[in-house]
């Protein structure tokens, strides 16, 4: 039977022949993971190399595979194989393999130039992946780096071709359609409140009455799969329906046996692993839940997690033409059409919200340390990649200056997570393998003690001992024993690969002469370094993570954790992360060279002064410290300088009126007479006496009694002082014989307060700046209060003074009111003089 890609066939070859890439877009149902590998073979210039077609699952490299090998005439492992994470079959004549990414990413660590290799095929790239998308920048640079002989086939379903054409040299790209029967889309108004599993109850009722064949259910984790299941299973669905499930966990026998045909309707509870690459004949209802979770990773504490999201218009539109795979078939989604308008288009490609640590190891041992270089679709961001940098230095795989060491190369020959690399590579040496592997493998599968009102056990050892119990035969303490068969075959896998990557020397000698609780901790040390804890209090469910994070745990737990601890598993949401898996540590068992002693010097506001304390830290946790004596000098000095900035009028000098005069005066002075160029009295002036008056201070008070006059007027020049003192004076001489003071800023301008009789004989007003800034004159009673302000003087005597006089001389009659002020000698008490 023809597919859809089989007329685009001889366009996709005639590229292929000249060497061009191809990105072709073809929706599910084309054809073209079982129509292009196939025609690929019989091309000449694929001679006795092989053929790689890439999947982002295990599952559906697989299933690729055992399509292929049927339809080709072959067996899986003959002409057809596949390799995966922990499963390979791959024999002397295979030369199509299906394989998942990271497969490809490790082969192209160990064979940098893929010479072997004729074509590669990234199917399913709109999935976009981290790893499909450093393969295809690993790919280009192969390509750019002398394999120009080497065919590369971008394949997507829902991806816009022109991105990835104009990203790869000579690409072409081409769309087909797909052979799909019609899908009708029903809408479902949820009530908010309502559980997953009640939703989906209730939909598949509806469904399997209007449609006729298999019924796909999207869910968006096992947790979800296991309550739909037991509730559905205790329903009136009777014998007539066999529930099934299907999850990325599972062992390969269980998800083919999930996918085998049956005499009865199948209702297939799945998460997204069936949204592409996978084909379910018979399907022809979909109910979609709207959710999936999703690794992402939380830069506030550096740890990844999976959050549960809305999926993406693009990802619905997948999952509904499951039902039309075979015949006309629904799709019910358990969300309003109006909520859907809201829904972001497409995915956000997993390189913007994934841990890069992997990532970076491996374009590290590609001589990439200038990730910026590197060819990506969509680039990282900076703090991501600074993230990963940080903690493959923790781990010891690479150096300060990003050089990978002989630890990098091993963890990079693990197909694990850096960290749990470092474990295995670690626990190796201390005879530890198997058990190290139970934990690693803990940390990445299904939890097998978890249920509804059930939590897990908290401490690492708790759920050691309860699966070694398990894997002698006692069930009774385990929750989904599918899940903890699944955890033991994931361990017994991790050893092997650690074994199998090792050489026998490296093995050898392990150290096992301390108890096995000892080693691990030890062990888990080496491999989750920042996720070292100090609890708060002896009594407390609190700590405190490195990097000054928060950390809670349940209080039913509290009493299994010492003060110090490794948080191995952590959700980073909320305020504090909640620990879900910890295990002690003694102090003595952290290694020596992470203990750090110093004398920190920090400002105490209570006392308002610099002290000091001798601390013995851990990173930013203390362990220990004591009040030690201040070092006076510059770091004392830079430390009261920055919280005297703060407060800047709780330092000022006790008995500042020296200072503020000679400020004041300046201040004026660089108002009225720029053209002096004198030293601009402002905050950077101000700040600078305030940092010399720093050094060899520690405390507030001992700046208020500072020098702070002496410290202005060394700043300037006698040619400077003598030149305030003539054109911003800081007294007046009047014609009493008295002095009075001039008072600069504030809400006026430069002024006197006198008495009146003491300006007698005075015709003008004094002027000061060079004659351009006459003062004002606050004119005074006998009793000092203020009568008249002026600022003209003659022309207060002329027309103003007679009615001053007049008032005054009522109140005042003792006192000198002369009829010609301007030719009256003046008196220093305000009396007629004699």
């Amino acid at each position: 039977m023809s597919l859809p890609i089989d007329i685009h066939l001889p366009a996709i070859m005639d590229a292929l022949d000249q060497a061009r890439p191809v990105v072709l877009k073809a929706p599910p149902g084309a054809g073209k993971t079982t129509g292009v590998p196939p025609t690929l073979m019989g091309r000449p210039w694929v001679g006795d190399r092989e053929v790689w077609l890439i999947q982002p699952r295990r599952l559906a490299a697989r299933s690729a595979a055992m399509r292929l090998a049927y339809q080709m005439s072959t067996t899986v492992g003959g002409t057809v194989g596949y390799q995966v994470r922990f499963d390979r079959r791959i024999g002397k004549s295979t030369r199509l393999i299906a394989m998942t990414t990271g497969i490809l990413l490790r082969r192209i660590q160990s064979d940098p130039f893929l010479e072997n290799v004729s074509a590669i095929l990234l199917d399913e790239f709109h999935e976009r992946s981290l790893e499909m998308d450093l393969s295809l920048g690993m790919i280009h640079r192969i390509m750019d780096a002398g394999r120009d002989d080497l065919r590369l086939m971008v394949m997507s379903a829902t991806l816009d071709p022109q991105p990835i054409v104009d990203f790869l040299p000579k690409a072409v790209g081409m769309e087909t359609d797909g052979r799909a029967f019609p899908v009708s889309i029903e809408h479902l108004d949820i009530p908010k409140f309502d559980r997953i599993e009640t939703s989906v109850a209730r939909t598949l009722d509806k469904a399997l009455q209007e449609t006729d064949g298999d019924v796909l259910v999207f869910l968006p984790g096992v947790g979800e799969i296991r309550r739909c299941e037991s509730m559905l299973r205790q329903s009136s669905l009777g014998d007539s329906v066999e529930i099934r499930s299907l999850y990325g966990d599972q062992s390969p026998e269980q998800q083919f046996a999930a996918l085998a045909p049956s005499d009865r309707r199948r209702v297939i509870l799945s998460t997204n692993v069936a949204e592409t690459s996978v084909t379910i004949d018979g399907v022809t209802a979909v109910i979609d839940s709207g959710k999936a979770r999703v690794m992402g990773f939380d830069p506030k504490v550096g740890l990844p997690r999976l959050e549960l999201q809305s999926i993406s218009m693009a990802s619905a539109q997948q999952r509904a033409g499951r039902a039309g795979r075979t015949a006309p078939g629904k799709a019910y989604r358990l969300w309003s059409a109006a909520t859907n308008r809201g829904r972001p288009q497409s995915d956000l490609p997993e390189i913007l919200q994934s841990d890069l640590a992997s990532a970076r190891l491996l374009l590290l041992l590609w001589g990439e340390k200038d990730w910026r270089q590197f060819p990506f679709l969509t680039p990282p961001t900076p703090s991501a990649i600074q993230t990963a940098d940080q903690l493959l230095i923790r781990l010891g795989a690479v150096s300060d200056d990003l050089d990978v060491t002989s630890i990098g190369q091993q963890i990079a020959r693990l197909p694990l997570h850096p960290r749990l690399g470092r474990l295995m590579i670690q626990a190796k040496s201390f005879g530890l393998t198997n058990v190290a592997a139970t934990v690693a493998a803990l940390l990445t599968s299904k939890d097998p003690f978890t249920s509804d009102g059930n939590p897990s056990p908290l401490n690492l050892w708790d759920r050691l001992a309860r699966m070694e119990r398990f894997r002698q035969g006692d069930r009774r303490e385990v929750v989904n024993v599918s899940a903890a068969q699944s955890l033991l075959r994931v361990a017994d896998q991790i050893e092997k690969s650690l074994l199998d990557e090792t050489d026998a020397a490296e093995m050898s000698s392990p150290d096992s002469s301390s108890p096995i609780q000892d080693r691990l901790v030890r062990c888990l040390l080496s491999a989750f370094p920042d996720r070292l804890c100090q609890r708060r209090d002896t009594g407390s469910r609190t700590a405190v993570m490195i990097g000054r994070r928060g950390i809670v745990w349940n209080a039913n737990d509290g009493h299994q954790l010492s003060t110090w601890f490794l948080a191995l598993d952590v959700d980073g949401g909320g305020t504090e992360a909640k620990v879900r898996l910890a295990v002690s540590v003694d102090r003595d068992q952290i290694p020596s060279d992470r203990f750090q002693t110093r004398i920190d010097h920090e400002f105490d506001t209570s006392r308002s002064a610099v002290v000091a304390r001798r601390r013995t830290t851990i990173e930013d946790l203390v362990v220990n410290e004591s009040p030690t004596e201040v070092e006076i000098g510059t770091k004392s000095a830079e430390i009261l300088y920055a919280a005297a900035c703060e407060q800047l009028p709780a330092v000022m000098p006790e008995d500042r009126s020296a200072f503020d005069s000679l400020w004041t005066r300046l201040q004026f002075l660089n108002q009225s007479m720029p053209q002096a160029d004198l030293p601009t009295a402002d905050h950077e002036l101000l700040n600078e006496i305030l940092l010399e008056l720093c050094r060899g201070r520690t405390q507030f008070k001992q700046l208020q009694s500072g020098p702070w006059y002496d410290h202005l007027i060394g700043r300037l020049s006698y040619a400077t002082q003598q030149f305030i003192e003539t054109h911003a004076p800081s007294q007046l001489k009047l014609p009493s014989g008295n002095h009075a003071r001039l008072i600069y800023g504030g809400d006026g301008p430069p002024r006197i307060e006198v008495r009146l009789q003491e300006l007698f004989g005075w015709t003008q007003t004094p002027r000061i700046a060079g004659g351009s800034v006459p003062l004002q004159l606050r004119l005074l009673s006998p009793a000092r209060r203020v009568e008249q302000i002026t600022d003209d003087l003659a022309n207060f005597w002329a027309v103003t003074y007679e009615q001053v006089r007049k008032d005054l001389r009522g109140r005042y009659p003792k006192h000198y009111w002369p009829d010609n002020p301007a030719t009256a000698k003046a008196t220093h008490n305000g009396m007629k003089p004699r």
